[in-house]
């Protein structure tokens, strides 16, 4: 790289330096280099994201468009931007860009506008489109739902949606989903398209507003790398261009002449007007690889399908017999086409489905959609009569990163070189997402992007978990168009912003032999060899010296530029890179003047020949002895889209005066005065009253079960069957005096706390006694954390260095066994660490608040109206040093008297009876699992006596230790039997005999009973209670329905997992 000074080799006179920043934050991800393009730009050859080709679709054809996005996802910015330009679109009117909220009824709002009275009939052919991410789909469902139903009189509704998701389980929280829209193509009949790359994503998105005007359509893409790297793309549809595709092919497609063609039909015609329209090659099952294969994987999805065809491409020229589908169009999937698209010679096709989890892919009674598509298509073609190739279906879970050598082995190939050739230049950049120099991956890019005909693309990661926050950022660059929606594995050079991410990733595996390494390490030049080595851990320099890395240190420390300005660290950074990434090119100081000034400019380039220097690796390195393998990771896992939050000052609890809370209460509406039930909860509250506490096991049993019924007065509160109560507990009065005594508090203060509904503009106001008793969770257990904050507060170093083990990676053991074994609370901690004393609005934002405790309801509210009924089993134990612990919530509940008030809301549940009163259902429930059934029994005796409707078969099989003890809600049972309600009762008292009887025995005892209710009567099946019988319960599910459809040993597994599907099983377990 040579940096080219201005014309003038004079000095710089009167030239104001521009004001840089203060601190460099990365740009947004879905748009091109971070930077916003007016519509116009959007054409022609330009650089890009498929995020932004996506939106211009959607800003030029629609009416509206009703975006779902995330606040971190960044789904709609350029839609924002052009509305807020009032930019026109191809039907020329602004169309609106209503960014909504992700909830439940997400969806009404957009068909509340389609068929408003007022609606324009005018724009009635004109598309409406949602804009969404594969997480809002079950929001959306209901919406969508009633969409499906009414669309011969809608408009046209397009979806597009970005395929991402967080999740909990597995490794990584974001998930390229595409399960979810499967699910939803399938359930509701919608049409659904992919796109595999950047290039495709325009013509995917017009194809899917295409195919609207048949039926709601989908576009679903990769929204974790596909939709969000930059690139060049020669062939854009400007708004003249776009508007022009979509009205040919509209006008060719949806006419008099194809008006009787059925949906195959008229899909199969879209496909041809498109093509011949765009001079494209769209199919909806498209082939790559060799003429003759025997191995043909067939995959769906924009990383799936791209990396797919490449190693078909490259296997075939090989020489080895293998090929790839992708699957273009998923519904309608036709089978003919697909059958078409086989090579007669296929002996095995490998069918790569996608699951939600590992347990799913795990299981052998689940199959991907995908799977069970291509499984019906060749068994009903006689294509390959005389010899019908194996069919095997490879799972995988959402969770997956796929990369060239996990696709190279799913198609039973060997090959590991890089599939993208030599004409790919591949650069990496790891770093700290707190860096001043994030985004000098975005902006090297950028550079390289001025040099044409040279094709550039980047795109970037972070993960929030790993060293408060890392950063990734994959660069590469050609001479033809770059399509690898996957990390660099072998990056000519890599650029690591800090020297501890060696300790979290193994990122020299993706670097190749005699490549070069850039390592910020500060101070370096000053230290000797000793030192120097201890930065780097033994795995590290042997790597290097192996593979012949060569590594240069940029000592940041050397620079005196930015001893005086901290901020020309991104100069610095870009400078470094250039000189090893391209040096042949020569860039001039102008690329830079839009961020820096040309006086910063020269003392950066001045410092960067010192601060930058190669290591010579000592001997010692050469000698070192390393075993067994570097088990780190090589990659990120990508779970966020932006930097992790920097600190913020949080609204802090304080202590008020008397004097402010009567002021406030005096002048109300001045200062915004306003009393609620228990604002703290952010749940709609209700006060009721004790009407009826009665036990229902002996005194003289180990177990207090209880009926605990709540008179509703006038709360107000309405509940629907199966839903749950949450009990808003109070602490133990005693232990709250207690713990006031000790800690030398005033109950009667006042403590001001964020208001949970708007923490920065309001406070809730409480004593200290009431917030002991109803918001702080002081006898609760501690996380880890809690110790390490408490230790800020020690005033004794042992108990300051103690707690700092607790709380550290050194104290784990003692921890668990603090927790598991003593079970410690809060208070018991500031009770043996007494110099650590935080005052009380400390405590507040210390200890965690007192959450709700649920208990599913045991009543129906038509045959109980101004009552709800709870059955409780109370929770006690005693501790090594002899102290009786409770659970909070059951204590609470157990020492209530009837009129006492308490605290209550209601929280929705997945256990509701069928539509159909004449359904059958079977109800299995252990101990206090019987309380929703119970209420299901209520409501159908409601149905039959109250309604005068016929209603259908009740099985109710319960469990419990001993029946003369535990035979919960007994006499109840019998009585409704006895009036034909409960059709059968198979209750297992598991103690009462010398063999032991389970609930699952009950079951097989009745289990033509079950067959006749489940698999003839279309009936639903609840389990309620602990976890532990659930996969005997359902074994004897699956054997009934082996034996009901004569299935083999082990297929019952696929039915029962499909009455999941369709609500028909279901579990409230804890």
């Amino acid at each position: 790289m040579h940096l080219q000074p201005p014309q003038s080799s004079g000095p710089q006179t009167h030239s104001q330096p521009k004001e840089e920043p203060a601190q460099a934050r990365p740009a947004c991800s879905t748009l091109p280099f971070g930077h916003h393009l007016d519509l116009s730009s959007v054409t022609a050859a330009t650089y890009l994201t498929a995020q932004t080709l996506i939106q211009q679709n959607c800003y030029l054809l629609s009416d509206k468009i009703f975006t779902y996005s995330p606040e971190t996802f960044d789904l709609d910015l350029s839609l924002k931007r052009w509305e807020g330009q009032e930019e026109k679109n191809a039907h020329g009117f602004v169309p609106g860009v209503q960014q909504m909220q992700t909830r439940n009824g997400a969806g009404t709002i957009a068909l509340g506008y389609m068929f408003s009275p007022d609606f324009d009939l005018a724009k009635r052919h004109i598309p409406q489109t949602i804009l969404a991410s594969s997480g809002s789909l079950v929001q959306l469902r209901s919406s969508l739902d009633q969409l499906s139903l009414l669309y011969s009189v809608a408009n046209p509704v397009a979806l597009q949606i970005a395929a991402v998701d967080y999740t909990a389980k597995g490794s990584t929280g974001l998930v390229a989903d595409y399960v979810a829209t499967q699910t939803l193509a399938d359930d509701l009949g919608f049409a659904m398209v992919a796109s595999t790359s950047i290039y495709e994503s325009q013509h995917m998105a017009l194809l899917a507003t295409l195919l609207s005007h048949e039926t709601p359509a989908v576009h679903v893409y990769d929204g974790i790398n596909v939709g969000r790297e930059t690139t060049r793309v020669v062939d854009v549809l400007g708004k003249d261009g776009l508007h022009t595709a979509y009205k040919n092919v509209k006008a060719d497609t949806f006419n008099e002449q194809t008006k009787r063609l059925d949906s195959t039909g008229k899909t199969l015609k879209l496909f041809g007007a498109f093509n011949d329209e765009l001079g494209t090659d769209y199919k909806p099952f498209e082939y790559y690889g060799h003429p003759e294969a025997e191995t043909v994987l067939v995959v769906f999805g924009s990383v799936e399908g791209a990396l797919a065809a490449q190693m078909a491409h490259v296997c075939a020229q090989a020489g080895q017999k293998v090929g790839a589908i992708n699957v273009r169009l998923y519904r309608p999937f036709i089978d003919d086409s697909f059958i078409e698209s086989l090579p007669a010679t296929v002996r095995e096709i490998k069918i790569l489905g996608q699951v939600r989890d590992e347990g799913d892919v795990g299981d052998d009674g689940v199959s991907s959609r995908l799977y069970s598509d291509a499984l019906a298509a060749v068994a009903f073609t006689r294509k390959f009569a005389t010899n019908a190739p194996a069919i095997v279906d490879l799972k995988y879970a959402r969770s997956d990163v796929w990369n060239p050598a996990k696709m190279a082995k799913a198609m039973g190939s060997t090959r590991e070189d890089d599939i993208l050739g030599p004409s790919v230049k591949q650069y990496s950049f790891w770093d700290r997402d707190s860096s001043t120099s994030i985004d000098a991956a975005t902006s090297v890019a950028e550079l390289l992007s001025q040099n044409i005909p040279d094709n550039v693309a980047v795109c970037s990661s972070y993960n929030t978990l790993v060293r408060g926050g890392t950063f990734r950022a994959d660069l590469r660059t050609s001479s033809r168009s770059i399509e690898a929606p996957y990390s660099v594995n072998a990056a000519k050079v890599t650029y690591i912003g800090h020297e501890d991410l060696f300790q979290d990733f193994n990122i020299l595996r993706n670097v190749p032999d005699e490549g070069i390494v850039i390592a910020r390490l500060p101070g370096s030049r000053s230290q000797d060899e000793e030192k120097f080595s201890k930065r780097l851990s033994e795995p590290v320099r042997k790597t290097l010296v192996i593979k012949n890395i060569r590594l240069f240190a940029l000592d940041t420390d050397a620079s005196t530029a930015l001893s005086e300005d901290q901020t020309l660290e991104n100069l610095l950074v870009q400078l470094a890179f250039l000189k090893f990434a391209d040096p042949s090119s020569k860039v001039s100081y102008s690329k830079f003047e839009a961020h820096f000034s040309k006086e910063s400019m020269s003392k950066v380039f001045a410092d960067l020949e010192h601060a930058l220097y190669q290591i010579e690796y000592p001997e010692s390195w050469k000698s070192l002895e390393v075993h067994g393998p570097n088990h780190l990771p090589a990659d990120t896992l990508i779970d966020s889209f932006v930097p992790y939050p920097e600190d913020e000052p949080e609204p802090t609890p304080h202590l008020n005066s008397t004097t402010s809370i009567a002021q406030s209460l005096a002048f109300r509406e001045a200062f915004q005065t306003h009393t609620a039930t228990r604002p703290d909860t952010g749940t709609q509250a209700f006060t009721v009253h004790v009407r009826e506490h009665r036990r229902l096991t002996p005194l003289t049993y180990d177990r207090n079960i209880f009926h605990i019924e709540f008179d509703l007065g006038t709360s107000g509160l309405k509940y629907n069957l199966g839903e749950a109560l949450g009990i808003h507990a109070e602490n133990n009065v005693n232990d709250v005096l207690q713990f006031i005594d000790w800690y030398h508090l005033n109950p009667d203060a006042v403590v001001a706390v964020p208001a949970r509904a708007d923490p920065e503009h309001a406070t809730e106001n409480r004593t200290i006694y009431q917030s002991l008793m109803q918001n702080i969770d002081i006898f609760g257990r501690p996380p880890k954390r809690f110790y390490a904050d408490l230790a800020e507060f020690a005033s004794n170093p042992d108990e300051e260095k103690e707690l700092k083990a607790l709380g550290g990676p050194e104290g784990a053991v003692e921890f668990k066994r603090r927790g598991e074994v003593d079970t410690v609370t809060y208070a018991d901690i500031l009770l043996e660490f007494p110099s650590a004393h935080p005052n009380f609005a400390d405590i507040t934002r210390l200890v965690a608040p007192l959450k709700r405790r649920e208990y599913s309801i045991a009543s129906s509210q038509h045959v109980q109206p101004n009552s709800v009924s709870l059955l409780i089993v109370t929770v006690g134990w005693v501790d090594p040093q002899g102290r009786d612990r409770f659970g909070q919530a059951t204590r609470y509940l157990d020492g209530l008297k009837v009129g006492d008030p308490v605290t209550v809301s209601v929280k929705p549940s997945v256990m509701k009876l069928p539509p159909s009163t004449t359904a059958p259902i079977i109800m299995a429930g252990l101990g206090t699992g019987l309380a929703p059934f119970r209420a299901f029994v209520q409501e159908r005796a409601y149905q039959r006596d109250t309604l005068q409707l016929p209603v259908g078969p009740v099985l109710l099989f319960l469990g419990s230790r001993h029946q003369k003890q535990e035979y919960l809600y007994g006499e109840e049972w019998e009585a409704y039997q006895d009036a034909g309600i409960i059709t059968h009762m198979g209750c297992a008292f598991s103690r009462d005999q010398a063999e032991k009887i389970y609930i699952q025995g009950r079951m097989r005892e009745a289990m033509e009973k079950i067959r006749e209710a489940m698999w003839r009567g279309d009936g639903a099946f609840y389990l309620c209670g602990p976890t532990w019988p659930v996969p005997d319960v359902t074994g004897v599910l699956e054997e009934s329905v082996e034996v009901e459809k004569s299935l083999k040993r082990g297929r019952g597994k696929r039915e029962v997992e499909a009455l999941k599907e369709e609500g028909r099983y279901v579990l409230e377990v804890y």
